[in-house]
């Protein structure tokens, strides 16, 4: 029996290729793999649709660098309902069918959370991204699935350039729910800073920088990564954010920016398997383990 599975995907598993985005990935999975070990727990690293593994050898599965699910979503769901039959789930199959889908940023805002103007669209809504901008006013916005990550399928979009996308979007909206948001400019300026918590502890924190000219923050888009001194202000943002969730993570992420009024906002709460940073801060993976290890007694 394990205690624990990390989980990644088919490519993370003795990659034949090792680049430094790859070794990234393969560090931030040993710093958590090595951290479950030295609490005592038998720890082994999976591909989530590896067909041969015994899946009722876990006790429970971690989800880390499973970052195909939203380009395979037609497996994974069938597949995550499944293991929450058979093993505990870390975060709880309840946080991740609620975070999965962006809709949970409506709960949030319902909350009283600041988070940039959104637009939720259901799929076949019959409209144009002309008339969204006409109805909202706004002059920039960004255009992207409801479940989705790492910028995969997502837009920005100017009044100008809106004709040019329509049928991007014509053929998303067919396929999937979407969301429409206001564009906020610092994260062009500025950019996005990540909070991490553990056992919901704040641990450390990430700056993310878009290249010149881009929006996407992602260091595999050509952004780059900077340590970050979170101030006072930013880490209560983060724990507030946090606290309007209608449950309790066991590892979270919160990217916050600020929105065209300068006001703190919430891009995203990161509660399936958020890059963590633990090579910044390896300690944070310890503080992971002894949250995993609390629930697993």
């Amino acid at each position: 029996m394990y205690d624990i599975v990390v989980l990644t995907q088919s490519e993370y598993i003795n990659p034949e290729k090792v680049d430094w985005y790859v070794q990234q990935v393969l560090d931030e999975d040993n710093y958590v793999i090595e951290a479950l070990a030295a609490q005592g727990m038998n720890v082994i690293k999976k591909d989530w649709s590896d067909p041969e593994f015994d899946w009722t050898s876990a006790r429970a599965l971690m989800f880390r660098t499973t970052w195909d699910y939203f380009e395979r979503y037609a497996e994974f769901k069938p597949w995550l309902e499944s293991m929450s039959k058979t093993c505990l789930l870390l975060n709880s199959a309840e946080i991740i069918n609620w975070n999965i889908d962006k809709h949970y940023l409506n709960d949030l805002m319902s909350a009283g959370i600041n988070v940039a103007p959104t637009k939720f669209l259901k799929r076949h809504t019959s409209t144009t991204l002309k008339a969204l901008f006409e109805k909202t006013g706004w002059t920039k916005a960004v255009l992207k699935p409801a479940i989705s990550g790492g910028a995969w399928n997502t837009y920005r979009i100017n009044i100008d350039s809106a004709s040019s996308h329509e049928s991007i979007f014509s053929e998303l909206i067919t396929e999937e729910d979407m969301l429409f948001q206001e564009f906020l400019n610092d994260i062009e300026t500025f950019g996005e800073i990540s909070l991490m918590f553990m056992g919901g502890n704040y641990t450390h924190a990430v700056r993310k920088i878009a290249k010149p000219g881009d929006f996407r923050v992602q260091d595999d888009h050509g952004g780059r990564v900077e340590v970050y001194d979170a101030s006072p202000s930013e880490i209560e943002f983060g724990i507030s954010a946090l606290a309007a969730s209608p449950f309790i993570p066991i590892y979270a992420r919160v990217d916050i920016v600020r929105d065209n009024a300068g006001q703190l906002s919430l891009c995203e709460l990161e509660l399936i398997e958020p890059e963590l940073w633990f090579r910044n801060n390896p300690s944070a993976a310890d503080e992971l383990a002894k949250a995993c290890l609390e629930v697993l007694r």
